[in-house]
């Protein structure tokens, strides 16, 4: 019996969850003092952005992989499912590997933290989803120990006696906060710092020491000049009036990350970045030059300690874009009717093609190209990346609908398709590319093959049709194909051709063909890919094969030592059975030139394992366990009658047998009732062609 909880208990519930110490944690506050007893023991609390992203990144972990004999690395913090796991980022290992070494780099202060850094590739290629990541994961590390940073509150208030002052005791609304949310050791005045920075960073590695850069924002510096003059200089009581707390960077409260979309030219106006004058307080302080009567909240403002993203940034007004020179070069940014502000964020921008073409040919931008390090994000190459991104949209957890086997793997693979080069070499097909790149070996190719593959096609994966284009076209078939209850690769794939008359990219004639007969490539591969789906399962009787396999090994056997085999039926000793070793050995294109060759490779391979203590297993020979599947499809596919299905007349025998087939094509390859039945039938049309190539 369901019992419905009243209110108060599914309040009760949510209190019961909520983590109040991490809440406490998060919402600490404390004297300067206390702050430099955390700066003490945790001296990566004082990072700059560049630090707190490159640590952040590394936080997650690496692993090292070889690919095609590169060795390649692979960051995790991209692909961790802990946080926006709907945002993972598969395949551009080697785009993220100059990523990082950027952000490396200008952690340790080597020059590229004075850079903007572009992203550029073709639209839908993962350029603002990465922008996205480095936001969402810089407000997750802020929230955890090894993340956190701080900032600082004003009492700008009279203190009566500084040695009861008690600063918990102050109204929270008597608190002014740092508008640009510093560092607290900004407090410390320049000509002092260099004897603290030297005490600091004593025990701390080269590349991990803390340094002070910058200074306060016009409102903090107003505060510090007013109180220090009102105590004769005495810093120590100034220090009284701070209050330092735990920042945490969220991109909705406009805290340490920012976001500036370009709209209309005309409409641009450059206070969205450096903040603008407040003028109803002006009538409060009485002047416009005082920086009370300013709001530091444009985007450069809010985005200090943490990231600014520029949307389609070469977009921006030509004004906008000498605020970025200052704003990388000497981090410090122009607000009107103050000195120029230091600012400790990073700078991240990402365009497409036809806009950055634009910024090469335009003379005037020289400046702007000289401070960017562009990074290319293409689009994935390698088949089982472009899987994965429509797995995570499109899987049992988010579509209802059942998704036959290889439907996701075809649109993929066409997609990939039309973002490869052609081979220059002659031998070579498409569809072979993409397998080789996929993981595949292939007669004849080697790895260092690959590498040339990939050096000779220099624009590879800069071109092509983009995930968004095959995540609308499956999501349509699944729309379309609701009371079906299933798609397969068919109806996709038809989805894929019928919206390219439509593609608003694509204006070519000559390309929209060639992406069609992509698609007839994908049909006749997913074609080889069921039939010998099919033949598997018609020929998945373990003990048949294993019957077959003990049969051939023992006539193998007796033809490499010269003997004779028992017949298991009369008794009698018989020459071994040729024809049935060339029609096993046949199915896997052993010439009668190299059968001997084989028969030796397999009982030496048998020998070897006998003297090891071990038994042979013909699964542990991908070659022989393929040979021995199609011999046994071959011998059982006409008392199965499989071409009777086109006509719908089956006997009740056959049918018992076709039902077992069925059962082992959803319980070892994932279809359902449904779709199992469908690509019989496909099957089956293929065979009553007489169609049984490979």
């Amino acid at each position: 019996m369901n019992m419905t909880l009243s209110g108060f208990e599914l309040m009760k519930m949510i209190g019961e969850q909520q983590d109040r110490r991490q809440f406490q944690q998060l919402n600490w506050r404390g004297t300067f003092a206390e702050y430099l007893d955390i700066v003490a023991r945790k001296p990566q609390v004082a990072r700059n952005a560049f630090q707190r992203v490159y640590d952040m990144i590394m936080s997650y972990g690496t692993e090292e992989f070889i690919d095609a004999k590169k060795r390649l690395i692979r960051y995790k913090f991209f692909s961790d499912e802990s946080f926006d796991g709907d945002d993972a980022v598969f395949g551009l290992e080697i785009p993220l590997m100059r990523l990082v070494n950027f952000f490396k780099g200008a952690a340790r202060g080597y020059g590229t933290e004075k850079r903007v850094l572009l992203l550029h590739g073709p639209v839908g290629s993962s350029k603002s989803t990465i922008v996205r990541r480095l936001k969402r994961g810089l407000e997750h590390y802020s929230r955890t120990e090894d993340g956190a940073l701080y900032t600082y509150d004003w009492y700008p208030g009279v203190i009566e006696n500084h040695d009861t002052f008690d600063w918990r005791q102050v109204p929270e609304s008597e608190w002014e906060k740092c508008p640009m949310h510093e560092e607290p050791l900004h407090l410390i005045p320049r000509d002092l710092r260099a004897s603290f920075i030297e005490r600091l960073n004593e025990n701390l590695d080269p590349d991990r020491q803390i340094r002070i850069e910058g200074d306060l924002c016009p409102v903090c510096r107003f505060h510090f000049r007013e109180l220090m003059q009102r105590y004769d200089g005495d810093w120590l009581k100034v220090m009284n009036h701070v209050r330092v707390r735990r920042l945490v960077f969220s991109e909705q409260d406009r805290v340490g990350i920012g976001t500036f979309q370009p709209k209309d030219e005309k409409n641009q106006d450059s206070t969205e970045l450096t903040g603008d004058i407040n003028y109803r307080k002006i009538a409060i302080y009485g002047s416009d030059s005082d920086p009370r009567a300013f709001n530091f909240d444009g985007e450069f403002n809010i985005a200090n300690r943490g990231i600014i993203e520029f949307v389609e940034m070469l977009k921006l007004d030509v004004a906008f874009l000498y605020d970025l020179l200052g704003a990388s070069q000497e981090h410090r940014i122009k607000s009107k009717k103050f000195a120029q502000t230091d600012i400790d964020e990073v700078i991240i921008g990402h365009t497409n093609e036809p806009e950055y073409r634009r910024l090469e040919n335009n003379e005037f931008m020289e400046a702007l190209k000289d401070r960017t390090v562009r990074i290319d994000i293409p689009y994935v190459t390698r088949l089982r990346d472009e899987v994965r991104i429509y797995e995570r949209d499109f899987n049992r957890k988010k579509v209802r609908v059942h998704i036959a086997p290889h439907t996701l793997e075809m649109a993929a693979m066409w997609a990939v398709l039309t973002r490869l080069e052609e081979p220059k070499k002659p031998n070579l097909t498409l569809l072979q590319k993409l397998k080789l790149y996929n993981g595949k070996t292939l007669p004849g190719f080697t790895e260092d093959n690959i590498k040339e593959l990939r050096k000779e096609a220099v624009r590879e994966g800069m071109e092509g049709i983009s995930p968004r284009y095959i995540q609308d076209k499956i999501s349509n078939a699944l729309v379309s194909n609701q009371e079906e209850g299933y798609i397969n690769p068919f109806m996709v794939l038809n989805e894929l051709e019928s919206g390219l008359k439509n593609h608003a990219l694509i204006t070519d004639e000559e390309q929209r063909k060639r992406y069609r007969d992509l698609l007839a490539v994908v049909r006749e591969e997913y074609t080889e890919i069921v039939k010998n789906e099919v033949q598997r399962a018609i020929s998945a009787d373990e003990e048949a094969i294993k019957r077959l396999c003990a049969n051939y090994i023992d006539n193998i056997k007796a033809y490499t030592q010269r003997e004779k085999v028992r017949n298991r039926y009369t008794g009698q000793y018989e020459e071994p059975d040729e024809r049935l070793m060339r029609s096993i050995e046949e199915k896997i294109d052993i010439p009668e030139s190299r059968k001997d060759d084989f028969r030796r490779e397999i009982m030496n391979y048998i020998g070897a394992l006998a003297i090891e203590g071990k038994t042979f297993d013909y699964r542990t020979n991908e070659r022989l366990h393929k040979a021995l599947e199609l011999k046994l499809f071959e011998d059982q596919k006409d008392s199965i009658k499989l071409t009777s299905l086109v006509s719908r007349v089956i006997d009740k025998d056959t049918q018992e047998k076709i039902d077992v087939v069925k059962a082992r094509l959803i319980r070892d390859f994932g279809y359902n009732e449904q779709s199992a039945t469908d690509v019989l039938n496909y099957v089956a049309s293929i065979f009553a062609r007489g169609d049984t190539r490979r």
